[in-house]
Parts: structure tokens; sequence; C-alpha cells
């Protein structure tokens, strides 16, 4: 295995593991008993990629490989040990939000990856990346009964996009390295914290409401 094919396979088990306390955090902000807070933290972190490879026509990922589930069962072992669950409204916040962004970029790269690997062209890349890194987040936010955080005024879905799109440029000028690679998954990530932080959102189409 070469320096870059481990780091996609790290990139891929972060973005595991951040899925899943995500999706933990979610659970148990909805009272759901323990085999509910499983469900919706392994569909968070597993969602996205069953979705991508039912699209290529081919068996998940998860269902082959166990790295995986280890990795999702893991850190829901370690976020039940140390409580996530019980700090306050704030931190539980800020703890969803960097786990969710550390997600969304790190399936961003392997969904696109996905789609390189397939000599996809630029859209089936883009796409790929797309549903990897929202499409656990839609379904648990189905399951859970929210309104998916894309269809809201966000540019959570355009990170992904523009990620996807980046790497597919790398490719074609053979600049996929460790040292690309990174540095995507950085921009990444702290393009979807300052874009929360700086409340950066799409325009809409609603008209603002006129006070009486």
């Amino acid at each position: 295995m070469d320096d870059t094919e481990l780091i996609y396979r790290l990139i891929n088990l972060t973005g595991t593991a951040a899925f899943t306390i995500a999706g933990y955090m979610v659970g148990f902000r909805k009272r759901l008993d323990i085999l509910g807070v499983l469900i919706v933290a392994l569909l968070t972190a597993i969602g996205g990629g069953i979705l991508r490879d039912m699209m290529v026509g081919r068996l998940p990922v998860v269902f082959q490989q166990n790295m995986v589930l280890v990795i999702a069962l893991c850190t829901l072992a370690l976020s039940w040990l140390l409580n996530l669950q019980r700090q306050r409204r704030r931190i539980l916040l800020i703890w969803f939000i960097i786990a969710d962004a550390i997600g969304l970029a790190a399936f961003s790269i392997t969904g696109a990856k996905v789609g390189l690997s397939l000599d996809l062209n630029c859209f089936g890349v883009i796409t790929l990346a797309f549903i990897t890194a929202v499409g656990g987040g839609i379904l648990r936010d189905i399951l859970v009964n929210e309104i998916p955080l894309i269809l809201r005024r966000d540019i959570y879905g355009s990170v992904a996009i523009f990620m996807g799109f980046i790497l597919f440029l790398l490719e074609q000028y053979d600049f996929i390295n460790p040292f690309s690679l990174n540095i995507l998954f950085i921009s990444g990530v702290m393009g979807r914290l300052l874009a929360y932080y700086y409340h950066i959102a799409l325009p809409g189409f609603q008209r603002p409401s006129k006070s009486s």
C-alpha cells in the first residue's frame, strides 16, 4: 500500500468515526433508546457509502470489510464511556458541528475517489462525492423526522460538490498525493466550520418577512 492509498484509508476511517459521533449526538438529542441511538449513529456513518455503492452497482464495502464497523462501534463505546451526551447543550452543539464537518470533508474525498477509480467524468465524480458525504445525514434526519441539513439555507452540500470537483482536477493534472489530500481535507473542514461560524449560506427564494 502506497502513502496516498494509506491517506485515503485514514481519511475514510476518520470520517466514519466523526459521523458516528454526530449520529450519536442526534440520537440522544431525540431521546432515543440504546438501539435507536445505535441505528441512527450507524446510519449516519455508513448510509452514504451504501447509497454510493448501490449507485455504481457494486456490493457495499461495509458488507465486505469489517474495519469500518469496528471503528464505528468503538467510537460509540468511547462516546458512551466519556458521557458526551451529558455535556451542556452548547458544548454538544460544538461537538456536533466539528464532527459533522470532519465527516463531510472526509466522505467527500472518499466518494470522489470511488468515482476516479471507475474513470467517471467530472459530473460522476462530484455526484459520488456528494452522495457519500450527505447521504447518511439525509437518511438520519428523515429517520428522526427533521428537515435534512442540505435543504436548509446552508452551504453544506456545496462543500461536498466543491471538494469533489477539486479532487477531479487534481487527478487530471496527476497531482494527487498525501500532501494535496491532507490540504484538501483540512480546507474542507475549515470551510464548513467558517461557513457555520459566519452564517454563510446560499440565497433562498423566500422573501424576508416584514414586521407589522
